[in-house]
């Protein structure tokens, strides 16, 4: 299964754990294909940076360059075509262009501004929960 995640969920599987870290899981057995864009990294790096987390990462003895790096292990890289504007926040967009981009089956989210277009143009646009079901559920068949 081809698979964008958005940054919000790469940054809960990789600090917190819980479902989107089964999201992660899913790549390492080989159940799933990560795919995301420089631009989708430059986010990341960008909110991995930011004060709120400096405390958090270093009470675990991690650096956002490490969670950059473990990420980039996963994940492929493509590069999106510029798309006509589909979402409010134009960096929800960035995300639909790299679906699109990597011909991906799904995108898991925790926003709702890409949530409330499930499906689009045949990509399942899941929250965690319900992208690791609908990626185990497409492995038994």
């Amino acid at each position: 299964m081809r698979l964008v995640l958005d940054t919000n969920i790469v940054i809960s599987g990789l600090i917190w754990g819980g479902v989107p870290r089964q999201l992660f899981e899913l790549g390492r057995n080989d159940q799933a294909t990560f795919f995301t864009s420089s631009v989708l990294l430059d986010e990341l790096a960008d909110v991995l940076a930011r004060d709120k987390f400096a405390d958090l990462l270093a009470s675990k003895e991690i650096t956002p360059a490490f969670l950059m790096q473990r990420y980039g292990i996963l994940a492929r890289l493509v590069k999106p075509q510029f798309i006509e504007r589909t979402v409010r926040d134009i960096d929800d967009d960035a995300v639909i262009a790299t679906a699109l981009a990597a011909k991906a089956g799904v995108i898991a989210t925790g926003d709702n501004d890409l949530l409330v277009l499930h499906p689009w143009q045949g990509i399942q646009i899941l929250n965690a929960a319900d992208a690791v079901e609908y990626i185990q559920s497409n492995i038994r068949q």
